[in-house]
């Protein structure tokens, strides 16, 4: 699939410059005047620079170290710094060490005490004396390191989420064209479901797609048939699809330039009909979804849409859905818009702004039927109001038409 000219890498380049600069307020506006970052989702929102990701979700391979005011710092994995030298969000590029016990040749503590003194000689070079420094998730060794070579740490994530959750206007652009190649890989995916094949075959109908479409990774694999619908949260597996069996899909992909699309359809697999119960999980499912999307609006708080979402009958409470819906960037994202708990206090304040990308999720299972149904959309929050991003990826016209 060939790149559009206004998605080039140059283009991409300069929104990640973009991007750090909003990355640089907020560190401001919460006093943070140097980050040290090793997840990578992180690196590549504030550089634009992407590297094994996969690899590096587990091994701390690569990390950046940021100042408010100051250069940007990538510490690239040994061998692989020639991929960032060019990237215009990047002052320098240094080689990592090696923060675990594999690739620190079984010296962690030793490495983790050395990175520290490089920090701190670093930030005397670039910035007056600090004694704090905003982290996420790194191996405790270097965690204890910085303690002792004098830092006051504090967690990152509330400085990363709230640069994150509005999104830049080429931002929207590279979620509207990553949700595009990642419906049409759904496309394919459902026009290969027939029974007879295995859960993970029919996944990979998606999975090939996808990745020739530019795709990153997909961070789960939730494809589930028959009564493996219900309870949710089961990923593919050699179970073979049969006639007349639900079939729930979830795309929770990290796609086009690293931009995260994520909406969820059930199918009916096969010629055969639709049953009651199917109809009446589909029904409750395809209400709850357009209720709860309804609430999506510009300074609608977080408390009133938990509080106005759809009632989930009582028989499906148990194994309704986590929260009625999250945010999403490039990955899943601030705000994750938990249920109201009686007797307990909402913990989340807030409300929705223009330019916020939102998820809402519904899932209706039934244990006497033992099956369930999967359904979610992605939205985007305008000044006007939303806009169902997903708008154009079908429902099942099957499920709909018995549901009418």
């Amino acid at each position: 699939m060939q790149t559009r000219p206004e998605f080039s890498q140059d283009s991409r380049n300069m929104l990640a410059v973009e991007r750090q600069s909003r990355l640089r307020e907020s560190m401001r506006r919460f006093n943070v005047p140097v980050m040290l970052i090793v997840d990578s989702v992180n690196i590549l929102y504030a550089t634009g620079a992407s590297n094994m990701s996969i690899f590096s979700t587990r091994t701390p391979a690569r990390y950046m170290l940021l100042f408010a005011d100051g250069p940007c710092i990538l510490y690239e994995y040994f061998g692989c710094e020639h991929l960032a030298e060019a990237l215009p969000a990047i002052d320098e590029v240094r080689s990592a060490r090696g923060l675990c016990h594999v690739s620190s040749g079984g010296d962690m503590i030793g490495q983790a005490r050395a990175l520290a003194q490089e920090i701190s000689e670093t930030a005397l070079e670039f910035s007056h004396p600090i004694d704090c420094l905003a982290v996420d998730r790194f191996p405790f060794p270097v965690i204890d390191a910085l303690r002792a070579a004098g830092f006051k740490l504090s967690d990152s994530d509330r400085v990363l989420s709230a640069a994150r959750r509005i999104k830049l206007d080429g931002e929207i652009a590279l979620l509207r064209e990553a949700l595009r190649r990642v419906a049409a890989a759904a496309d394919n995916m459902q026009a290969s479901l027939r029974p007879g094949r295995t859960e993970t075959e029919i996944w990979a109908d998606f999975a090939g797609p996808f990745m020739a479409s530019e795709g990153q990774y997909i961070a789960t694999r939730l494809f589930q048939s028959g009564s493996r619908t219900f309870p949710y949260f089961q990923e593919a597996s050699d179970r073979r699809a049969q006639a007349g069996d639900l079939v729930c899909f979830d795309t929770d992909t990290i796609g086009f330039a690293g931009y995260c699309t994520d909406f969820s359809r059930t199918y009916l697999c096969g010629d055969q009909k639709t049953t009651g119960p199917q109809i009446d999980l589909y029904l409750k499912a395809k209400e709850q979804l357009d209720h709860n999307v309804a609430l999506i609006k510009p300074g609608a708080a977080y408390r009133e849409i938990a509080e106005q979402a759809w009632p989930i009958p009582k028989e499906h409470q148990a194994s309704r859905y986590y929260c009625v819906g999250h945010g999403l960037g490039m990955s899943g994202e601030f705000p994750n818009i938990p249920h109201v708990q009686p007797g307990m206090d909402y913990p989340i304040d807030g409300e929705l702004e223009a330019g916020m990308v939102i998820c809402i999720e519904s899932y209706i299972g039934s244990e006497k039927s033992g099956q369930g149904v999967k359904l979610e959309d992605q939205l985007l929050v305008t000044k006007q109001g939303v806009e169902r991003m997903s708008a154009g990826v079908p429902f099942d016209e099957r499920l709909l038409q018995g549901a009418a």
